[in-house]
């Protein structure tokens, strides 16, 4: 199950994101409540200070994977880190101070969306690097696992934190919480990093990587089905609080309890995920499974009669929902070369979120106007349908292929590099 934290680099970045997950999510919570305060509980602010978070990554995510293709991704993530702890710095200081408005926590919320837009594709590339083509799949589902856990850990810190202290110190920590990945990263050795060749500069670098993609039909027909699941299907983050709130007249404890067996299912969907990992290379028939159960799970659970019925749900929904996010993440970096690792990240990235503007609003507008079940119903039937559809489209073109060519991947040691070629793959 832990067999990626045998290699030391590999140590240090788990480390350090257990540490930064938390504080992330400890910030999370702070600036969904700071914004409330600040709008006089105005839910349309809240909407927007999200927003705000988000529209970077629609702008820069394809650039971003072309950065990390270019750039040591080491020194790439350095730099992110560092900005992402000085943005937290100055929120902090902004609130602890007592002088914090609504626009410079707009402002703010953009600038880490730009940060967060630039560290997906670089840190889920980077994870190749640290631990090679054999243990991605199961360092990717440990990195899952970390997240998971600090999705249940860092909120309820931050609850009880919030209420004594007051937002500000929640920003103070997640800054603090940086330089645990930045003392890890500044503590690798980067001469047993498995990196691919650089990648020089040139015009129609993205281009270039879009017609990768497109020319290799397993993975476009990966990348359709990772935007109809995480449009139609993974909405439930949105439509906990209106089942909560609508259908079973709960407050904001009963919601808190359904997200707390979400993340239970999320989390032990992650430690499985981890274990299958250490085994061998993620497989397609999985990835499919996991979609249709993903579906399946989610259309039952729309029609649980009681509160604790439809909580109990959750668990083999989250257990689903992370095992297809995990699979499809290791599918991609295991069936690409080196030196397109970044750009397709990229690609991958905006296929998973590019349809957050459709699927938040259609969420409110199913509810409002089917009832709060609806999302579930629907997005059940979609999910399920898009894995049945992109099973007979792949088993028809012949599955997931590994790349021909891994072109100029070295695996460096610290006797010095040497070159190490893959052999051809039918």
């Amino acid at each position: 199950m832990f067999a990626s934290l045998r290699v030391r680099n590999y140590r240090l970045f788990f480390s350090g994101q257990i540490i930064s997950n938390i504080g992330t999510w400890m910030q999370r919570i702070a600036q969904d409540w700071l914004v409330f305060q600040l709008s006089g509980n105005n839910p349309v602010a809240l909407g927007i200070a999200v927003a705000l978070q988000f529209l970077p990554t629609l702008m820069l995510s394809l650039w971003a994977g072309v950065l990390a293709d270019r750039v040591d991704k080491r020194k790439l993530c350095i730099a992110i880190q560092s900005g992402i702890g000085v943005q937290a710095l100055v929120l902090g200081l902004l609130d602890v101070s007592g002088v914090v408005t609504l626009w410079q926590v707009y402002v703010l919320c953009f600038v880490l969306g730009i940060f967060s837009s630039l560290d997906v594709p670089a840190r889920q590339s980077f994870v190749a690097e640290m631990v090679g083509r054999k243990q991605i799949t199961n360092a990717v589902a440990l990195n899952s696992s970390v997240f998971n856990m600090a999705r249940i850990v860092g909120p309820a810190i931050a609850g009880f934190a919030i209420t004594w202290v007051g937002t500000g110190w929640m920003f103070l920590a997640n800054a603090v919480s940086t330089l645990a990945v930045i003392t890890g990263l500044l503590l690798m050795d980067p001469d047993k990093l498995f990196r691919g060749p650089a990648v020089a500069r040139a015009k129609g670098q993205l281009r270039e990587g879009l017609a990768y993609v497109r020319g290799r039909s397993d993975l476009v027909s990966l990348m359709v089905l990772v935007f109809f699941v995480s449009t139609f299907g993974i909405t439930f983050f949105t439509s906990l609080a209106i089942v909560a709130g609508n259908v079973f007249a709960t407050q904001a404890d009963g919601y808190g309890l359904l997200s707390t067996l979400l993340a239970v299912g999320t989390f032990t969907g992650s430690l499985m995920a981890a274990r299958r990992g250490a085994r061998g290379r993620p497989r397609v028939r999985l990835l499919l499974i996991a979609a249709f159960s993903l579906g399946a799970v989610e259309f039952v659970a729309g029609f649980m009669p009681t509160y604790l019925a439809f909580g109990i749900a959750l668990i083999p929904l989250g257990f689903a929902t992370i095992t297809f996010l995990n699979t499809a993440n290791s599918l991609v970096q295991t069936s690409v070369s080196p030196e397109m690792r970044g750009r397709v990240m990229g690609l991958y990235v905006l296929v998973l979120i590019g349809g957050n503007p459709i699927g938040g609003p259609m969420v409110g507008w199913m509810a409002d106007t089917f009832g709060g079940r609806s999302p579930f119903l629907i997005g059940g039937v979609i999910s399920a349908v898009a894995a049945v559809v992109c099973a007979a489209v792949l088993a028809r073109r012949g599955g997931m292929t590994r790349p021909v060519r891994l072109a100029g991947l070295r695996v460096l040691s610290g006797r010095g590099a040497r070159a190490a070629r893959s052999p051809r793959v039918p």
